[in-house]
């Protein structure tokens, strides 16, 4: 959890969205009104969504902290106020799902898959303390419906433990009850 009065949210997505999409200037809006709303920021410090949501929290005022890989350079354009060097996607991750208050899954793909995978087995199971694990984008409706018919979960209430926003202020709103 974040150790300032502030609430983190760790944003896991896709490093391949431009910045020509407009999902990222649309992530790069929505990021900046959850810094203007008092939010501190996580991603894994890279291109694509975590760029744009890094940039909306920098330009909200808010902290962003960059979980990058050690295998990676560091973007020399990035908006960070704080890095931390992860040797492994897997300590990366960790750091990532245990140091959030609060998590929001943009468009992303496999690793994106993973990241929320893994976040909300660990909600489901209670190996985490509940917390808001929002799931941003219609892309999601879909993908989430073949996993209801599909998966064998953890629990019965897995389904419960995330909420689908489509908006700014589904995200908010939902944010706002934690």
């Amino acid at each position: 959890m974040s150790s300032s009065t502030r609430k983190r949210i760790a944003a896991f997505g896709s490093s391949r969205i431009g910045s020509e999409a407009s999902s990222f200037t649309d992530v790069q809006a929505l990021s900046c009104k959850l810094a203007q709303q008092g939010w501190d920021g996580m991603t894994g410090g890279h291109q694509g969504m975590m760029a744009a949501f890094s940039q909306g929290i920098h330009q909200g005022g808010g902290h962003i902290r960059g979980i990058t890989l050690e295998r990676f350079p560091t973007p020399p354009d990035n908006t960070l106020s704080e890095e931390v060097r992860a040797k492994d996607f897997f300590e990366r991750m960790q750091v990532m799902i245990e140091d959030a208050d609060a998590y929001i899954v943009l468009p992303g793909g496999l690793g994106t898959l993973a990241e929320l995978a893994m976040t909300w087995d660990l909600l489901a199971i209670n190996v985490l303390e509940s917390r808001p694990l929002i799931l941003y984008g219609e892309m999601w409706f879909e993908i989430v419906k073949q996993m209801q018919t599909s998966l064998v979960m953890s629990v019965d209430h897995t389904f419960d433990l995330i909420s689908i926003c489509e908006n700014h202020d589904e995200v908010l709103s939902t944010l706002s009850r934690a």
